[in-house]
């Protein structure tokens, strides 16, 4: 039986690489210096590249179940996703993190479903998107504001980083907020100012993070602010 992934090593080797070798060559000898950072969820529809139309050495990419964030507790865990963060802030500078989530999303499903005994790590990290869950029953519509909640909160959780809220407050960094919708091929941005996601064929940008042109300190998070647009009222 033919090895598929032995198969698609070779292609990469013989028909894309030498088309790209000179922009391998050079991000080699010079390093990586990509502007955005993008935590999004790992699952296998979403495609960053494709969603960005970038290559090679322009996106520091994060991925795990649900594209949640960790809160920056000050342990100094073995924890991927905080030293993801830590680095591409501290030693590549980007300037945009992108937080990336998306319709039919199964981490945003597991957080109405009783937890697989076996899973413990899956179920401890799934407490990460807590917060967004709603009190309803799950529906179609559920789940979606269920995950654009999540980013928000997301983004949230990014500003206690101190490397990030420090970048952010100077003008050197800005969060942004996706909600990939895979059946529409549409990704909705996040508008800190309407306090909703909206389409990015007829948005004005690419999306603003919690504090953008907002005040950082003034008792009100944005993501208590979007409930109005996104929890049900009564039964969803």
């Amino acid at each position: 039986m033919p090895d598929e992934l032995l198969q698609r090593l070779r292609q990469f080797h013989d028909d894309y690489f030498p088309a790209e070798q000179g922009r391998f060559q050079s991000l080699m000898e010079d390093g990586q210096h990509p502007t955005i950072l993008f935590i999004g969820c790992s699952d296998s529809r979403l495609v960053p590249y494709l969603l960005t139309g970038t290559g090679p050495g322009e996106v520091f990419m994060v991925r795990n179940v649900g594209a949640f964030v960790p809160p920056h507790d000050g342990s100094a865990g073995y924890h991927g996703t905080a030293a993801a963060i830590e680095f591409a802030v501290l030693k590549l500078d980007v300037a945009r993190i992108v937080v990336c989530g998306h319709s039919h999303c199964g981490g945003i499903r597991a957080l109405y479903e009783e937890a697989t005994p076996q899973a413990t790590n899956l179920a401890a990290w799934l407490e990460l998107g807590r917060e967004a869950a709603l009190p309803v029953q799950v529906t179609p519509e559920a789940l979606r504001r269920t995950e654009q909640r999540s980013v928000v909160l997301q983004l949230e959780r990014l500003m206690g980083y101190p490397m990030v809220r420090e970048r952010v407050e100077a003008g050197q960094l800005t969060l942004h907020g996706w909600h990939y919708v895979i059946e529409d091929g549409e990704v909705h941005v996040f508008d800190v100012r309407s306090g909703g996601f909206v389409p990015a064929s007829s948005a004005v940008h690419s999306g603003t993070g919690p504090f953008d042109s907002a005040p950082v300190d003034d008792g009100s998070p944005i993501f208590n602010e979007i409930d109005s647009d996104l929890a049900p009222h009564g039964p969803v």
